[in-house]
């Protein structure tokens, strides 16, 4: 793939954001935000906006496929996914219909990550058994995978009704609705991509991204031995584009300190640090600084792992949505085509010192 085709993406958990007194916003207004985000995205040239799914009241994207339905009516080019679709608490028929239906009234645009979730809300939310986690996940991928690609289906499992050639409406075109699956570090996950031959996304948000190369070599070697054609890997991180660097840092430690401090409580982390963030923004997997350090960075990251997809999760913390909105325009108009020119050229290939 050259680097025109590389695909740059957008991610989104929708968080509650606040105003400019520092207030928080009402849920439905984030929620409308972020269709004026993904607008902007289209218009910048960005080629996918992708939701997550959580269940916690500091997010709201429980339903990312009604809000994807609801940028499909105002914009024409932009891909339609999800950062994360938790297919573990998920119907995988259910899921089936609510994106073949997107990519029908989008046009072809409708795109999928499934994974198993780095929160458990949804089990407990849904009546599932936390014990049952990968056997879950399993399962219903295994399923979805069936209904992508050869209706009429014939199934059985442990924790849904069996189907008997059984079509599943609406019906979509070969090659639609594309299916990542999405791998915080599990090398069985990675296994399991390439098992199903499905692409690989790759969650990246702490440390020096090339620590999974290892992971990146495991699923090429996976498929070559599954007699599998090479299929694309996607990389997620965190990150914030602003003017110059130091703006950059200042407005966004402030809310990532916020953002990693309740999940270092909930999770037993250690709270994040100052030091701490800087050596992730200079070394690690924070994407923050101006157009040309943030290009470069992700230059050098998609060259060192031999990645086809890079999504920016552009919303780590509280930011408001009038910062959001301008890193979004600096990403779309002065980090994507400087990376395409860095990876065309072949220079910036190497990630901090």
């Amino acid at each position: 793939m050259s680097a025109q085709e590389l695909e740059f993406g957008l991610d989104t958990f929708l968080p509650v954001t606040v105003d400019a007194a520092g207030q928080a916003i009402s849920g439905d207004q984030v929620i409308r935000n972020a269709v004026e985000e993904a607008v902007l995205a289209e218009a910048v040239g960005i080629d996918s906006f992708n939701i997550g799914e959580h269940y916690r009241t500091e997010f709201m994207d429980s339903a990312g496929h009604v809000i994807l339905a609801a940028i499909a009516g105002r914009t024409e080019r932009i891909r339609l996914g999800t950062s994360v679709t938790v297919l573990s608490t998920q119907d995988p028929v259910r899921l089936y219909t609510n994106f073949a239906t997107l990519d029908a009234v989008s046009g072809g645009r409708a795109q999928l990550i499934v994974g198993r979730g780095s929160l458990t809300e949804s089990f407990p939310l849904f009546g599932l058994d936390l014990a049952d986690y990968e056997e879950l996940f399993e399962e219903k991928l295994d399923l979805l995978v069936r209904l992508l690609r050869d209706q009429p289906v014939t199934w059985s499992g442990k924790f849904r009704s069996p189907l008997t050639e059984q079509f599943v409406s609406p019906p979509i075109p070969e090659g639609h609705v594309p299916t990542w699956v999405g791998v915080g570090g599990s090398p069985q996950s990675v296994i399991r991509a390439a098992r199903f031959g499905l692409p690989l996304m790759l969650a990246i948000i702490a440390g020096r991204p090339q620590r999974f190369a290892p992971y990146v070599d495991l699923y090429t070697r996976a498929l070559e031995q599954l007699g599998r054609p090479r299929l694309p890997v996607g990389l997620h991180s965190l990150g914030f584009v602003a003017e110059t660097d130091e703006e950059a840092i200042d407005i966004q430690w402030p809310f990532y300190k916020e953002q990693f401090e309740w999940a270092a409580r909930e999770r037993g982390w250690r709270p994040p640090t100052y030091e701490q963030f800087l050596a992730e923004v200079d070394h690690g997997s924070m994407y923050v600084g101006s157009p040309e350090t943030v290009a470069d960075k992700i230059a050098a990251t998609v060259h060192a792992l031999g990645a086809t997809r890079f999504d920016l999760k552009y919303s780590a913390g509280a930011l408001r949505h009038e910062l959001m909105l301008k890193s979004i325009e600096f990403y779309g108009r002065e980090v994507i085509p400087r990376v395409r020119q860095l990876l065309t050229e072949k220079v910036g290939v190497k990630v901090g010192a």
